[in-house]
Parts: structure tokens; sequence; C-alpha cells
């Protein structure tokens, strides 16, 4: 056989690889979206300028804004087992971040500043008041720049699980940012994105991060979570390049130290290196408070809602 004809060969046969990933990608999102059942669910728009923020509104009383942890497969869905214990008394608001859930998935770069700016968007142009607000992981760093930069905008903060004061502060480097550029590459990043968002690695992630009991991991949870990460189309991986890429990140110790909100943060016991965090906190904040809630991990507001909730409603009616 001619150089030319394997040449030829290799283009050929390159190209069918290709085109068979590409239509596996495509099938994979559309099946998300067609089991999708969020949409059957009350929800409002609040038309950004970015592109439009998914959001709910429940219950009656003082403004509580819920931010979930800034993941790919994340949502309000989060907070589907303690909104309505909240909004007995509160207000809530429970939105999905740009690039989240329901919630426009523009293909950009996210960085924290970003989320900054919608979330005091939002709250300025929806709420329109002065409001309490509970974020989770990656979350809390710029909910904490974001009450720095606008004292008036939070009350009382609630942080449930956020990153250490080491980890909000990576920043992007050579190996970090060649391994965004291959997940933006339409056909292959596609594929990356979804073996790191597929049912088997979100499982994965609930019985070893996300829960201390297997036991309390509900199949649904595991199939919205799934749907979440792939509602929309492959522009979903934007924000998924984004956080591998540390451009989510920012330093906050400085902000931690100048504002002075109430701040409670609610640690799961197996949550990986939750007493040096909490430890970290509270030096750079003296009146940060926090308590450790037994027998959950990341998500003790999925795994023992109940629990979450009562410790989220005690702290923001105290005196």
């Amino acid at each position: 056989m001619s150089k030319k004809s394997k040449f030829t060969k290799a283009v050929l046969l390159g190209t069918f690889t290709a085109g068979v990933i590409a239509a596996i990608n495509k099938l994979i999102f559309l099946g998300a979206s067609r089991e999708d059942e969020l949409s059957r669910e009350e929800h409002k728009i609040y038309p950004w300028r970015f592109g439009d923020i998914f959001y709910t509104k429940v219950g009656e009383g003082k403004p509580l804004l819920l931010i979930h942890d800034l993941k790919t497969a994340s949502s309000s869905y989060e907070w589907n087992k303690v909104i309505h214990q909240l909004a007995k008394s509160h207000t809530v608001y429970a939105i999905d971040l740009l690039g989240c859930g329901h919630s426009a998935k523009p293909n950009l770069t996210y960085t924290n500043f970003l989320y900054v700016q919608m979330v005091t968007d939002f709250v300025k142009s929806v709420i329109g008041h002065r409001t309490d607000v509970a974020a989770s992981g990656s979350s809390c760093s710029f909910v904490i720049t974001t009450a720095n930069n606008n004292h008036e905008l939070f009350d009382r903060i609630v942080l449930i699980n956020p990153d250490s004061v080491l980890k909000c502060g990576q920043v992007p480097n050579h190996y970090v940012k060649a391994y965004k550029f291959l997940i933006d590459l339409p056909v292959i990043g596609t594929l990356i994105y979804n073996i790191a968002n597929s049912r088997r690695s979100i499982t994965e992630k609930f019985l070893t991060e996300n829960f201390a009991n297997p036991c309390l991991i509900d199949p649904k949870m595991i199939s919205r979570y799934h749907q979440n990460a792939h509602l929309g189309d492959s522009s979903a991986r934007a924000l998924y390049s984004s956080i591998k890429g540390n451009y989510t990140c920012l330093p906050i110790g400085y902000a931690l130290k100048r504002i002075d909100n109430s701040i409670f943060i609610i640690g799961g016991e197996y949550e990986k290196a939750v007493g040096e965090t909490l430890q970290q906190y509270s030096e750079l904040n003296p009146v940060v408070e926090s308590e450790i809630l037994k027998e959950t991990a990341h998500l003790p507001h999925l795994e023992k809602p109940s629990a979450c909730a009562k410790l989220i409603e005690d702290f923001l009616q105290a005196q």
C-alpha cells in the first residue's frame, strides 16, 4: 500500500472516529434533556446580561438566598430537601448559577468575579432588599467576595463546607491551562466532559465525597445530578474547563478579614480536612461561628436535611 493510500485511510478512519464520538456526545445530551424533570416545576427567569438565570421563590418573611456548590452537575436541586422548611420563616430564593442546571450555559471562561457580579445583580434586581444568604462548597468564596465588595447586600451568612483558604487561592498555571484548552476542544473536550459527568462518575462522587452514609443515596438524586450536567448543549463543558483551570478560584483572605457580617459555617463530619478549614476561617475572622454536623459529608443539607435546616434556622433567628 502506498504512503498516499495509508494517509488517506488514516484520515478517513480519524474522521469516522470523530464522527462517532460526536454522535455519542450528542445522544448523551439529548437523552438528559428528554429525561428532564425540572422543566415541570414552577420556576422564574431572571434575564441577566450573560444569559437567563433560573430560580425558584417560595415562602414569606425576610429574604434568604440559597446558592448551590459550583460544580457542573450541581443546581438549586441541592436545596430541595431543606427549602420548604426554611420557607416557613423566610422568602427563599434558590438559584441555578450561570452554567449550571437550567440557567444559560454560554461558551465563555467562568470566573469568580463573574459570579460576584451575577449575585450582586440578582440581589439588587430581583430580591431588592438586604438578604441572608446560604452557600455551599466552592460558591462560598464568591459570596465572601461579594459581601466585601458591597457591605449592604447581605445580612447573615451561612457557609456549608466551604473550600479551604489555600484551595481558594489556586491560580491558573501552564498545566491547567493546557488541560482547559483540551476540554474546550469541541469533540474530544465534550467526550472528557461526558466521562467526568457520567452517571457512574457522579455516583462515585456521592459514595466517596458527598455522603457519609451510602444507604441514604437515592437513585433519583443521581439521575437529577446527571440531568443537570447535560441540560442544554455541549457548551456546558465551558464551566467544567474553567473550574479545572482554576479560573473560578480567588484568594479570600483579605475579604474574609474585612467583612463584618455574622458568619456561621456548617461542616460535615466526614468532609476532607474540615477541622483545618474551620480553623483557617476563624483565624482570619474571629467572629466566625461553626458546628460539625455528625454523620454527614460534603452535602449535609441533602444527607441530613432536617438537622441542617434547623442549624440554619437557629443561626438566622438568633438575636
